[in-house]
């Protein structure tokens, strides 16, 4: 009997084994051109430093010859951290435009919003351009939807301190929802709102409106389930953005990086990658290969060599949750003399 105990405890380990090979790939880019956050060091590090938590690898580059078809396919998200001006050129935003096309998710970090200004399909993927921020300071984030995984954690009322964006337009137009916004009678901000949308002005000059005398919520967070940035033919994946973590300190405190988690983790489930679907078009290969049932082999793509990177593993809960309670029924319906042992 212990003979057939010890068999079936291998095989029941085997199949929590086969639960943790899925690994999401995610391409840190923290390339800037004007103004560079002294944070981004912190925050890549915060974002490694959660190993034991995430099934993820990250990589970073600030190499813009990074961006290629070849490179990028290898990736189940592009994560823009911090960036400002023109970090690409005309080929990493073409092969940028394609990775979308296939597929690929986008989260967007703080000044992600602020960098190809003037480039249509990146403004459209992350939602909105950044417009201005008032002076540093402490403020009220409302939480708006609750039931996101990147806000079901935070207080309805998050006492943050950082930079309250402005943005140049409403991302609701494009079709992002709105998670969290700040509540301007918590902080003091003297400029001119432009383009936020209901309940802001529309953008037109004859409606701009000092914020002092707004009682209202600017947009933090948001995210799309089908990003904009997508051409018409393409297979767009998910978007997420928050424009929170200006801070070095904002990277060190649990909650911030439990709400930025929360973000990747729903962005990855998008299902159009090669990590969580074999049939998917870009995406890390080799979670492709171990979760095929197919004997199709996946040929080695080039990797960044300038890119430092963390290798995060832990179960993907969904799919481990649902395999433990399938083999517990199982263990307890065929043997039930293993439960007295």
């Amino acid at each position: 009997m212990l003979d057939n105990a010890i068999t079936l405890l291998l095989l029941l380990s085997t199949l929590v084994a086969s639960s943790l090979a899925t690994t999401a790939r995610v391409l840190i880019y923290s390339a800037t051109a004007d103004f560079r956050h002294d944070s981004i060091p912190t925050a890549i590090q915060a974002l490694q430093s959660k190993q034991s938590s995430f099934g993820i690898q990250f990589e970073n580059t600030e190499d813009k010859a990074q961006f290629t078809d070849q490179i990028l396919a290898q990736y189940d998200a592009l994560l823009f951290l911090d960036n400002t001006g023109e970090v690409l050129d005309d080929s990493g935003k073409a092969a940028f435009q394609k990775y979308l096309n296939l597929g690929g998710n986008y989260i967007g970090i703080h000044a992600a919003s602020d960098c190809l200004r003037n480039t249509t399909f990146y403004g459209n993927e992350v939602g909105a351009f950044f417009d201005y921020h008032p002076a540093l300071q402490n403020a009220t984030v409302d939480v708006i939807d609750a039931s996101h995984p990147s806000t079901s954690m935070l207080p309805a009322q998050w006492h943050v301190q950082d930079e309250m964006y402005n943005f140049k337009t409403d991302p609701r137009a494009i079709g992002a929802t709105v998670i969290l916004s700040a509540n301007e009678s918590s902080y003091v901000d003297t400029g001119t709102h432009l383009g936020q949308g209901t309940p802001h002005p529309t953008g037109n000059s004859s409606n701009l409106v000092p914020a002092a005398q707004l009682n209202e919520n600017i947009l933090l967070a948001w995210f799309q389930e089908h990003g904009a940035g997508v051409e018409d033919n393409g297979s767009s994946g998910r978007s997420f953005y928050t424009s929170l973590g200006h801070l070095n300190e904002t990277w060190q405190d649990e909650l911030f990086l439990a709400h930025v988690f929360g973000g990747i983790t729903w962005t990855l489930q998008s299902n159009t990658t090669l990590a969580f679907n074999a049939s998917a078009q870009v995406g890390n290969p080799v979670a492709s290969t171990s979760n095929s049932t197919s004997s199709s082999s996946t040929s080695m793509l080039p990797t960044p060599s300038s890119s430092p990177s963390a290798m995060i593993s832990c179960p993907s809960i969904d799919k481990f949750s649902v395999k433990f309670m399938i083999v517990s029924v199982i263990v307890a319906a065929c043997f039930p003399w293993l439960l007295r042992l």
